[in-house]
């Protein structure tokens, strides 16, 4: 999700909102569903989604148009939630439908309460094993398939081995809204660590890293970001040696993989 400008602000002021209304367990189980549910209404509804959105009428009958349309279907909190945000400003009428869904998953991450790591690994592991698994991977974007039965194929993946909220995240990355299954996950992944204030690691190396430089490691990031971070390891035989480091758009690669290479092309050079 890339909003900016008025948008930007819009969805800072909702999140800020959601928060204070939310409960943990199934009442943010609940809001989350209903959130990505009216997101993809006003997705395939452009007519709904223009008026919402339509910066030349005023706030109320655009306010009141939704209430109309979702009144006695969604819980309160949604409700409140969506009638606050069509009175607000939108830089691209897109962009509220985004923002729904963005606020949905903050409830998802909402509803685990202090398991959020746990949703992140959970979210992570699935990923990695979506990566590689082509006949998976293949099945959850094979266009042939419909939703429901892709949704099916997530639930006897992973059945009560995850938590609720990290299987409907699962599903929601179903919704085509990320470029693909796998970059859906990713998103969450940082959703649910920047939820809690933290950045997330991806750590690479050639075998596991044991608990004393795992933690030597978080506690050096920790101190060079001013921020808890998010450790995931991935195991990959060909950094070789050392490691790789990657938080957000920063690389840190210190792997054997990476000196050879370097030193290959000054020779070539």
């Amino acid at each position: 999700m890339d909003l900016r400008g008025a948008s930007a602000d819009s969805y800072a002021e909702l999140a800020g909102d959601l928060r204070g209304g939310l409960r943990a367990g199934s009442h943010a189980e609940q809001v989350a569903g209903e959130l990505f549910t009216v997101a993809q209404v006003l997705r395939d509804e452009p007519a709904l989604r223009r008026v919402a959105t339509d910066a030349s009428l005023a706030a109320e009958p655009r306010q009141g148009l939704v209430r109309q349309v979702l009144e006695g279907k969604v819980d309160g909190t949604t409700l409140d939630l969506v009638v606050q945000a069509a009175g607000l400003r939108w830089t691209a009428s897109r962009d509220l439908p985004d923002a729904l869904e963005g606020l949905g998953e903050l409830a998802v991450v909402r509803s685990v309460g202090d398991q959020a790591d746990r949703l992140a690994d959970e979210v992570f592991s699935l990923s990695r094993t979506v990566t590689s698994a082509p006949e998976l991977r293949d099945a959850l974007s094979n266009p042939g398939r419909t939703r429901a039965d892709k949704e099916r194929l997530l639930d006897d993946l992973l059945g009560d081995k995850v938590l609720p909220a990290t299987l409907a995240l699962a599903k929601q990355a179903l919704a085509g809204t990320h470029r693909t299954v796998t970059a859906a996950l990713e998103h969450y992944r940082r959703v649910a660590a920047e939820a809690q204030g933290e950045y997330v690691a991806t750590v690479r190396v050639v075998a596991p890293l044991n608990e004393g430089d795992r933690n030597r490691l978080t506690t050096a990031l920790s101190q060079q970001y001013g921020r808890e971070i998010h450790v995931n390891e991935i195991v990959d035989p060909t950094v070789l040696g050392g490691i790789r480091v990657e938080i957000g758009d920063d690389v840190i690669d210190g792997t054997v993989s990476s000196r050879l290479d370097d030193a290959r092309r000054k020779l070539v050079g």
